[in-house]
């Protein structure tokens, strides 16, 4: 069967630890850096023939760390490893699964062309942006949820939600689902949507609050924090129309260009994201809270390496 055996590159590597300390397991050594020229180096250290091979690493910025997962994963397939399992905690290009305008590329289908040319026999990633990624590989793909994260997080800070005091939010209609799975992890809580237009990238204008959201604890949950701006306009929406506190879960926090102002001069009380982005310290908000995504993964991970049902974390 072979043994589990873990590594990874540079973008995720507190989260290495985390997932080896949960599995007490120890990192396969290897060697991931630059040589002079810029080229990056990839050596794996000691023998993975016949394991199951686990690599852990975000694609985010993606033209390194993207790089790395690609020459990792070729060269844990020459080292004759049984299965090459790519674990993407944030899968970089996501946003970009379709032709939405003339003449641009469907990034997110030639990364994952390029992930399964290099050998990746499995993906476990965590809240793709568009679930139909999936579709793009033609190996196994599991999507984790990181509701189960956020969930014990706040049962810790609330206790038992009421459904006559929290509302879950979908900040717009296709995140639905997801907030529906939120609502009912935490006992079939109500559930409101931000109708919003879109002028253009990066840009969100929210025109409605469809849902009960009067003398109510709104709980955002969305998958990625970018610029800021929709959930900043979210939380004034749904505190204009009676909403006594907001707060967001968000999986991946991305914190692009002036997002830490605009969210640290938010109405937003909390921000809840996970660690599946590192190296970001210095733009994340103040109002922010960061939980570990490891226990998901690791168990994930086990539960791939025997055979057991991963969705069942989740659903």
């Amino acid at each position: 069967m072979g043994e589990i055996k873990i590594l990874g590159g540079n973008s995720s590597r507190n989260l290495l630890k985390e997932i080896c300390n949960y599995l007490s397991l120890e990192s396969v050594s290897c060697i991931v850096d630059k040589f002079a020229d810029g080229e990056i180096r990839v050596q794996i250290l000691e023998s993975i023939r016949g394991d199951n091979v686990f690599i852990i690493q975000s694609t985010n910025p993606p033209s390194d760390n993207l790089m790395e997962l690609l020459l990792i994963i070729d060269a844990v397939k020459r080292a004759s490893a049984k299965e090459i399992i790519a674990v993407i905690p944030y899968f970089g290009y996501a946003r970009q699964d379709r032709k939405d305008t003339p003449r641009v590329p469907i990034s997110a289908k030639l990364v994952s062309d390029l992930i399964q040319t290099a050998g990746a026999t499995r993906i476990l990633t965590v809240d793709l942006h568009a679930e139909q990624i999936q579709g793009f590989f033609n190996i196994p793909v599991d999507n984790l949820y990181a509701i189960p994260v956020f969930r014990e997080y706040i049962i810790k800070k609330f206790g038992q939600l009421s459904s006559d005091e929290f509302v879950i939010v979908s900040p717009d209609a296709g995140g639905t689902r997801r907030a529906r799975l939120f609502a009912k992890k935490f006992g079939e809580l109500p559930i409101a949507l931000i109708d919003k237009r879109r002028p253009s990238p990066n840009q969100a204008e929210i025109m409605n609050v469809i849902g009960d959201v009067k003398n109510k604890f709104a709980i955002i949950v969305d998958d990625i924090i970018d610029t800021g701006k929709t959930i900043t306009y979210a939380s004034r929406a749904l505190l204009e129309k009676g909403a006594k506190k907001v707060i967001v879960c968000a999986t991946h926090g991305l914190f692009s260009s002036n997002s830490k102002e605009i969210l640290e001069n938010s109405d937003i009380e909390e921000i809840i994201i996970t660690n599946t982005i590192e190296g970001n310290n210095s733009r994340i908000p103040k109002n922010s809270k960061i939980i570990s995504i490891a226990p998901l993964l690791g168990e994930a991970i086990k539960r791939i390496y025997n055979s057991q049902s991963v969705s069942s974390l989740f659903i």
